[in-house]
């Protein structure tokens, strides 16, 4: 296990400490999705990674690393000991420094606790040869190839994602506990030092509350929530596809016959949260969170981690995508009509490729989204994202019900 401390700048005393146990890459800076997150003007947002190795130098993927390596990414650099460094491998109990004058970080190695006797630090499921590379199951006995670790009952066999509140694995519920046949899953795991976080143990409880209540087919269908080890676990349906941002940025702009198709099924899982009683506010649609099944081109919403339960007066925490957020929720004051709003900017990107903010300009004395100049968007169209954006939430479409119909007039 590597423990980072946070030191004083003057008296050395530890201020925060950071425990990562058999995690590989730890990703420090002032972004919010680091594992370490240091708000000091001289840290950079993206300012270095640990990358854990072997004793051969060769780099892991959720296996306990026994030697680590240093990589600048910070514009005023990192030292260790007090020597600038672009990439080294650092010793236990050295000094990391961000940025001369920076913060200092206390790097050490301590002993993990042991893995259960079932269990080895690496398990290999079967020794056939011959199976492609990236197969997860042997093509002779079915089994996992590899299992990186057990978490629950459940065998972790990939890494999907790692950020500053945790990281997402691909698992395998091997007993068919959930649905009485073995079957692959997401896990989520919350970092242990975020749970200290309030804002951040509340949106992944509330993801787990939030899930456990719904079900629709565009809604990933929730399993399990429970703790080990100090850590907090999401078992939810895996979801085979590709998000439509990552679509876009590959294949390119998709026909307004597609993109109005693709929406309406989006209005149809909004307008089931919304009819929730108390009602459900989504508060990130764009289209990294829009997940389109290949198998049958349907829609599934993800993320649920920032869904707020009702609507308030008062104001709360800004949440929200650049370009896709409605202007009451900038203030903290969403309502369901600012899920609506995030459709106009997000069918701007599916037919253009392009960040909606890029045709967010005055007109006519007033600010919005001008997609008159854009030959693929018709005049209907253009209506309908011109009401859906609307700066007041009156001014919109009221239900996710109404714009799903604008809609279905234009395929008509």
């Amino acid at each position: 296990m590597v423990t980072l401390t946070l030191l004083h700048p003057q008296s050395s005393q530890p201020l925060q400490q950071w425990d990562f146990d058999r995690q590989s890459i730890v990703k420090i800076g002032r972004s919010p999705d680091n594992d370490i997150i240091l708000n000091d003007p001289l840290v950079s947002r993206y300012h270095l990674q640990l990358i854990g190795a072997d004793n051969e130098g060769n780099s892991l993927g959720g296996i306990t690393p026994v030697k680590w390596q240093v990589i600048n990414q910070g514009t005023n650099g990192t030292f260790i000991n007090g020597v600038l460094v672009t990439q080294a491998w650092i010793a236990p109990n050295s000094i990391i420094q961000l940025a001369q004058n920076g913060p200092k970080l206390k790097f050490e190695i301590q002993q993990s606790s042991p893995l259960p006797p079932t269990v080895a630090s690496v398990s290999s499921r079967c020794t056939h040869a011959g199976n492609p590379a990236g197969n997860l199951f042997c093509t002779h006995c079915g089994q996992p190839i590899q299992i990186l670790r057990y978490i629950h009952q459940y065998q972790v066999l990939k890494i999907l994602g790692q950020g500053g509140m945790g990281t997402t694995y691909l698992a395998w519920d091997a007993q068919g506990k959930i649905s009485g046949k073995p079957q692959l899953l997401v896990l989520k795991e919350m970092n242990a030092n975020m749970v200290q976080i309030p804002k951040a143990r509340e949106l992944f409880f509330r993801e787990a509350s939030i899930l456990q209540g719904l079900q629709h087919p565009g809604i990933p269908s929730y399993y399990d929530f429970f703790e080990e080890d100090g850590k907090h676990y999401l078992a939810m349906e895996l979801v085979h596809g590709q998000d439509l941002e990552k679509r876009i940025n590959q294949f390119g702009p998709v026909t307004p016959q597609q993109a109005i198709e693709w929406i309406i099924q989006v209005c149809e899982v909004l307008e089931y949260i919304h009819s929730q009683n108390p009602k459900l506010i989504h508060r990130d649609i764009k289209p990294a969170n829009l997940m389109v099944r290949p198998i049958d081109n349907r829609i599934v919403v993800l993320d649920f981690g920032a869904v707020k339960v009702g609507a308030s007066l008062l104001p709360g925490t800004r949440i929200g995508a650049e370009g896709y957020t409605a202007p009451e929720q900038e203030r903290g004051q969403p309502c369901t009509q600012s899920d609506l709003f995030a459709l106009g900017p997000t069918l701007i990107f599916l037919l253009t490729g392009e960040n909606p903010m890029n045709f967010y300009r005055s007109i006519q004395g007033k600010y919005g989204f001008d997609v008159s100049q854009i030959p693929t968007i018709a005049p209907p169209l253009q209506a309908i994202i011109a009401k859906v954006t609307e700066v007041k939430p009156r001014d919109r479409y009221q239900t996710a019900q109404e714009v799903s119909q604008a809609l279905a007039k234009l395929r008509e």
